[in-house]
């Protein structure tokens, strides 16, 4: 694919900040056999993804605004323009020596998302997607799956871990859907889930209680590939809700029906 000037800056950003944690990785594992556990290696890791993105983006584009999971809100000069930053999603995945975690990095401009990266170091896959230009996987068209009915469907969602609520809800919408499809997953990233729906290796998703970080580009992925990422409960904007759900259409709808029946 020819790739526009935007997401050239985007992908140079983002394998510059990566070029380190294939070896951070490595260190992890390692350090799996220790006492002390590799958790501040790890926040270590991940400020630095997020220091030089920011040093990358803001030298490129100075004056845009930053939205990011480690340092949060930064104000710029260009309040038209956003950057999303989620430095490691799957930072669990990452301390276990799971490598299934990605670098997640959007631009929104006047609060629409216009381009998205997902990059996943150790597998080299990169997601590119550009509002109106479609999604890539190392330079490769996507398109959502087709299947269109539940029973035929791979599902993929996030599971509520201890310091989140809605345990109880969970377990009532995965009762619900577990029955009525061919399988559920869990990744541990809400990104490459989004990432992996779009390249058709899911056909449906649903998670509650996320950040805009976690799932900006994953959205702009899914719907230039054809698909549709919308709030489980019928709000505009899944962004702003943090609760989605995300497929082709039939898929979606099926799965609203079900979710909503579940929280009644």
């Amino acid at each position: 694919m020819a790739r526009s000037a935007l997401l050239n800056v985007m992908v140079a950003a983002v394998r510059k900040s990566t070029r380190g944690l294939a070896r951070d990785f490595g260190e992890v594992e390692n350090l799996q056999v220790s006492k002390k556990g590799p958790g501040d290696f790890v926040t270590a890791a991940d400020r630095r993804v997020e220091k030089i993105l920011l040093q990358e983006l803001e030298h490129v584009r100075p004056g845009y605004c930053f939205l990011t999971e480690e340092t949060g809100v930064v104000e710029g000069r260009d309040k038209t323009h956003r950057w999303i930053i989620d430095p490691i999603d799957g930072t669990t995945n990452f301390i276990h020596g799971i490598p299934m975690f990605c670098v997640s990095l959007a631009l929104e401009r006047d609060g629409v998302l216009v381009a998205g990266v997902i990059f996943n170091p150790i597998s080299d896959e990169l997601f590119v997607a550009e509002r109106g230009a479609g999604a890539y996987l190392n330079d490769r068209r996507l398109r959502v799956a087709a299947r269109r009915d539940l029973a035929d469907a791979v599902l993929t969602c996030g599971i509520p871990h201890s310091n989140r609520g809605g345990h109880d809800l969970f377990l009532k919408e995965l009762a619900r859907l577990q029955v009525r499809v061919s399988g559920v997953r869990r990744t541990g990233s809400a990104a490459l889930d989004l990432a992996w729906l779009a390249a058709g290796r899911f056909d449906g998703l649903w998670e509650r209680g996320l950040q805009p970080w976690d799932t900006a580009a994953g959205i702009l992925l899914v719907r230039e590939a054809g698909g549709m990422a919308s709030d489980i409960d019928g709000k505009p904007d899944p962004l702003v809700t943090g609760n989605i759900v995300a497929g082709n259409d039939d898929i979606v709808r099926a799965m609203q029906k079900e979710l909503k029946a579940a929280a009644s």
